[in-house]
């Protein structure tokens, strides 16, 4: 009896050391090839997922006019003839740089659109917002002008070209509510003449308020 438990026992322990080792055999084997699926599932589960939205999206198409910022004192010249304030929902049509809604929102506290196509300009716009400090009352958008709802603005800045403002024109007087602003750097809007013009460091500004009825020339 004692002969046969001796023989069961050792028979037994060889049986569970066995199966120690393999247990062991496919961690090693892992750890041998570099492997460790435990730290690669983490690892898979932290990631940030594909589908997050970029900031900004490539350029759609190129840009109407070139990139000209807009003289500090001629900005400060186009506010204060539309008289803008804390009231006033600004668009900046074509904002490059974001001097014009951020100064006018440092200055008067106004609420800023901004709209360029360029994602580089809308990158440097909300980083001189932070800046200023304004980033509660402004907003930059990548966007093509001619497909952005200018409707809410109470307020309309622009710096393009003759062309161009011609082209915007039909779409400014249709959208844009009675008595809006309008102020140009640079360039008129042909056959609608301007409320008032002034000269500023050389440079012409433009000032229009958008009337009760349009014209049929102008739509």
């Amino acid at each position: 009896m004692n002969f046969k438990k001796i023989l069961f026992l050792l028979v037994t322990g060889v049986s569970i050391t066995s199966l120690g080792i393999a247990g062991c055999a496919p961690q090693q084997q892992d750890l041998e090839a570099g492997t460790q699926p435990s730290t690669l599932t983490g690892q898979t589960e932290t990631e940030i997922p594909a589908t997050t939205t970029p900031t900004t999206q490539p350029q759609e198409r190129p840009g109407d006019v070139p990139y000209v910022p807009t003289p500090q004192a001629v900005v400060d010249a186009m506010l204060k003839v539309a008289k803008v304030g804390k009231n006033d929902l600004l668009y900046d049509l074509g904002s490059g740089d974001g001097r014009i809604v951020n100064t006018a929102a440092q200055k008067f506290g106004t609420q800023g659109f901004g709209i360029d196509i360029d994602p580089q300009r809308v990158k440097e716009a909300n980083e001189n917002a932070q800046k200023a400090g304004v980033t509660d009352r402004v907003k930059f958008v990548q966007q093509d002008l001619f497909k952005t709802d200018f409707s809410k603005a109470t307020v309309v800045t622009l710096y393009l070209l003759p062309e161009i403002n011609l082209k915007l024109r039909p779409k400014l007087l249709s959208e844009l509510k009675p008595g809006t602003r309008i102020v140009s750097h640079a360039f008129d809007m042909g056959d609608w003449k301007p409320d008032q013009t002034l000269t500023v460091e050389g440079k012409t500004i433009y000032y229009w308020v958008v009337p009760e009825k349009v014209p049929a020339n102008l739509r």
